[in-house]
This record gives structure tokens, sequence and C-alpha cells, in this order.
């Protein structure tokens, strides 16, 4: 069985970013290059949270990022999600953003996820938070999942 990885709002936005700083261009390569040459390894999954930033946002590659994912699976959100969410926000693991960052991390944990693949550094893969999330996720009883960028997953796949 495949590892399986969320793909979080900021991966298909990376894989077409347009702006040309140093750390931008850096980014957008290690996507293309994990999405091209080794997401194949593992079992990928979104949802409908994804596809909502992605057709709420205003940016010139709005189209080219959700067409990156029109074949990847949804996962459900459900009441036990909406649960796990508010269980984030109110203990201040996540911002009070219920349709951001805390309703991606419900998402990925609540379906068992092995990775949420992320750029987003602040609250997501940030090795400060992730004790919080950790010790939240064993009070609810849930899943952890390893947050990660795509710089982390390029290689090979351990079988």
């Amino acid at each position: 069985m495949k590892p399986s990885v969320y793909i979080e709002t900021t991966i298909p936005s990376f894989y077409h970013e347009i702006r040309t700083d140093a750390d931008m261009i850096a980014r957008r390569d290690w996507t293309q290059d994990w999405w091209d040459n080794y997401r194949s390894s593992y079992d990928l999954f979104t949802s409908d949270a994804v596809l909502d930033e992605l057709e709420r946002g205003d940016f010139p590659i709005k189209e080219d990022a959700l067409s990156l994912l029109k074949d990847i699976p949804l996962l459900e959100i459900n009441q036990a999600i909406a649960d796990t969410t508010a269980a984030y926000i109110s203990h201040q693991v996540m911002p009070a953003d219920p349709a951001g960052d805390a309703l991606h991390l419900a998402i990925a944990s609540n379906h068992k996820c092995d990775f949420i693949l992320t750029w987003n550094c602040r609250h997501l893969a940030n090795a400060n938070k992730f004790s919080q999330i950790r010790r939240m996720n064993g009070i609810l009883g849930l899943f952890v999942p390893a947050l990660v960028t795509p710089l982390e997953l390029l290689g090979e796949v351990e079988e």
C-alpha cells in the first residue's frame, strides 16, 4: 500500500507559480519535480476545501491550479471533521479561520493521511507547531500526519 498524501492548496498554486523571486522559483521547481517525478509513489487526495480556496482566489494561474487537481480523489468533510476543526481553533492550535489551515489538518487527520503536503510553513509544515498538533490529536484520538513540503518528499519511497 502506498503512503497517502493530502494535497493542500499551496501545492497546485506553487506548481504554476509565476513570480520571479528566487525563493518562489525554488518552491515552484521543487513542487514540479515532486509532482512530475515522485507523486506516483503515493496515493494522492485533496478536498472540496482546497478546491474552494483555489476558486475564491484572484490570481492569473487559477484555472491551471484547479486543473492539476481534476483527477485527485476528494476526501469527505463531515461532522467529525467540523468538530476537530473547532477543537483546533478553540485550543489555539490553528488560526481562527475555519475554512483554512485547521480544516485541512482536520481532514487529513480524520482520514489518516500519512502526509499533508504544503508550502504553508507558518501554520502547517512548522516544526514549532508540530508538538501542539501531536498533543491535540493525541487528546482527540486522531492520527497525526507528517506535515511536509515537496522538498522533503523528493527521492525514492522505501518499500
